[in-house]
């Protein structure tokens, strides 16, 4: 009687009946409680059923029974995975695989573990042990081109996922994986196209939704990667790593709460999840909560000490409200801080880190942008008064209107051979060297010059003057992470023009449509090919009665040669602006406008338009 009910159970489980299934296997056991083959089905339908506290006590029971039998030793070691003991399934599993020699799917599964324990070499042994000994197995490919993706090994993973489909070219979990590989090596199209075609198969896959939204943010469609996350969290609630990439797209849609609540989900979910402390971080800065952004990138570097990006945004979030103390004594985390992407020099002599200096030659050279360079240059002039021959290092560009500082001895152009020199250090370290502070500021009257002959070059460019002029710069380097934040589009600018000025393109580069809005506007003289450094910028900025740039390379230039700039910032500026104020102590001569709001250029417009009719 056991025997025919163990088999209408075998097959009701083989029919997919998983409940029937169950009742006839505690029919069995009701009878007959020590009932191997009962025991390890009753196992396997509870894996199956999502109970695997339920599952390891079952065939904990079987194993009693029979200790020898490889595949209840498999599947002890699924259960044990299912309630996150990776250690403990890694024994089952080996076990398993030393009573049946080849087993694949255990020698499959023991990668599994290993990969869990983040032993990933050995985890990519077990897979392909696996697949030694079974190489059609499609779900080991799958899984050897997830760790190999976890080794950065991205082609290989590609070909990985791509000998799955192969095998098995229904299987949506290995769709899912050829777009990991496509969308680490850049290839987001190809991605996108995989992950909907894991969709296609397996409309409740919510890894392949949310890896679809990541690859949709990257190209930029941010509504539809939004779409995309609320689909995977409507099928799996409690994947935290979505929900902070959810917060991530919303932070760019400019939808700062909304952004801001996805995170702290995510930190519900897993409060260790460095990242999201870091993200909500972010988030409450654009939104002008500075201190309790401060709190959360804490959390987050509590969490990840070696976490470069949050203690870069630390640094700035204390700069930007004043503390500069606390925010140079962390600046230097920029080296690691993955949005900057630098590359540290390497000089055989040590940097300078205040120490006497007199006799001695300085090799300052230039590590972020010109518009740090620019600000940070005023040093040369203290650093030569301390003794030091000081020798700059900057890109071309640049280089004319350095010489203009003075205490430059020396303008060396990047990747042109150095002089002798016995300390370096960079610009961008200064500030932190100097402890400099908003009432510690040298030359804030202005320190460089634009040079004569760049001067003469455009009084004659410009021609006699009849009205006021006014030089416009609108948009900075489209690389910038934020460009799209401190930049205003030309079509927006003009709305604050006035018949009553002469106004001046200080744009090097145009957005695509500029030229097409300058021919329109012949009220806006555009000299930009005529512009070949940063010296005719400063003379160009010297020859006009006001500069009205957004928070680029022309505001420092101007401010840098006592110009007058009236600065256009965004709700949350770059830290140099700091908060509240309308002036700056780098520059004496600028004029801050600030959005009341994030995205609020129209009232910083009719600021500007304002004070234009009064010129």
């Amino acid at each position: 009687m056991n025997t025919s009910r163990l088999q209408d159970a075998i097959t009701a489980y083989q029919q997919g009946r998983l409940t029937q299934a169950r009742d006839l296997c505690d029919g069995v056991l009701k009878e007959a409680p020590r009932d191997f083959d009962a025991l390890h089905l009753a196992g396997v339908i509870a894996l199956q059923q999502a109970e695997p506290r339920r599952a390891l006590a079952v065939l904990d029971a079987a194993l009693a029974v029979s200790a020898a039998h490889a595949s209840a030793h498999n599947s002890r070691g699924m259960a044990l995975m299912a309630l996150g003991r990776a250690e403990e399934a890694l024994a089952a599993f080996e076990t398993a695989a030393t009573l049946k020699p080849g087993f694949a799917v255990a020698l499959n599964n023991k990668g599994n573990a290993l990969r869990a324990l983040k032993r990933t070499p050995e985890a990519l042994a077990g897979y392909d042990a696996a697949l030694a000994a079974r190489p059609d197995y499609a779900e080991a490919w799958n899984n050897r081109a997830l760790v190999l993706l976890d080794l950065k090994n991205y082609a290989e993973a590609r070909s990985a996922a791509e000998r799955a489909l192969e095998i098995n070219g229904n299987a949506a979990e290995a769709h899912n994986v050829l777009g990991l590989a496509l969308k680490a090596l850049r290839e987001d199209k190809g991605a996108l196209a995989s992950y909907d075609r894991a969709l296609a198969l397996k409309p409740d896959l919510a890894e392949a939704w949310s890896n679809r939204g990541i690859v949709l943010q990257e190209m930029k469609r941010s509504d539809e990667a939004l779409a995309s996350y609320d689909r995977a969290l409507a099928l799996k609630p409690d994947a935290a790593e979505t929900w902070n990439n959810r917060g991530t797209t919303l932070d760019h849609l400019r939808r700062y709460g909304e952004a801001v609540a996805s995170f702290e989900r995510a930190v519900a979910i897993d409060p260790q999840y460095a990242n999201a402390w870091s993200n909500r971080g972010v988030t409450l800065v654009e939104q002008g909560r500075g201190l309790d952004a401060v709190e959360s990138f804490e959390r987050c570097i509590a969490l990840a000490p070696d976490n470069a990006d949050a203690r870069w945004n630390l640094s700035l979030c204390y700069l930007q409200q004043g503390a500069f103390a606390e925010g140079w004594a962390l600046h230097d985390a920029r080296w690691q801080a993955s949005e900057l992407a630098l590359e540290p020099r390497t000089f055989t002599h040590r940097e300078w880190r205040g120490e006497p200096l007199a006799g001695k030659t300085l090799l300052l050279h230039a590590d972020q942008g010109f518009g740090d360079a620019v600000m940070f240059l005023r040093y040369a002039a203290t650093l030569e008064a301390a003794g030091a021959r000081v020798v700059v290092e900057v890109r071309r560009p640049l280089a004319s209107l350095a010489a203009t500082m003075n205490g430059v001895a020396e303008v060396v152009v990047y990747g042109e051979p150095l002089p002798a020199f016995d300390l370096h250090c960079p610009l961008g370290s200064l500030p932190r060297v100097f402890g400099m502070r908003a009432d510690n500021v040298p030359l804030a009257e202005g320190y460089l010059r634009a040079p004569e002959e760049s001067l003469a070059r455009w009084r004659k460019v410009l021609g006699p003057r009849s009205r006021p002029r006014v030089g416009l710069a609108w948009t900075g380097n489209p690389t910038h992470k934020n460009n799209h934040n401190r930049s205003i589009a030309l079509g927006e600018l003009i709305s604050v023009l006035s018949a009553d000025c002469e106004f001046v393109s200080l744009q090097k580069q145009l957005a695509e449509g500029d030229v097409e809005i300058l021919k329109a506007h012949p009220e806006i003289r555009d000299v930009s090919a005529e512009v070949t450094d940063f010296a005719d910028t400063a003379a160009l900025c010297a020859l006009m009665d006001v500069v009205v740039t957004v928070d680029t390379s022309v505001a420092h230039v101007a401010g840098a040669v006592g110009a007058p700039a009236w600065i256009l910032l965004p709700f949350n500026p770059d830290w140099r602006w700091m908060l509240g104020r309308s002036d700056t102590p780098w520059y004496a001569s600028a004029k801050l406008y600030r959005q009341s709001s994030p995205g609020d250029w129209a009232g910083v417009l009719a600021r500007i338009k304002a004070d234009l009719k009064r010129l």
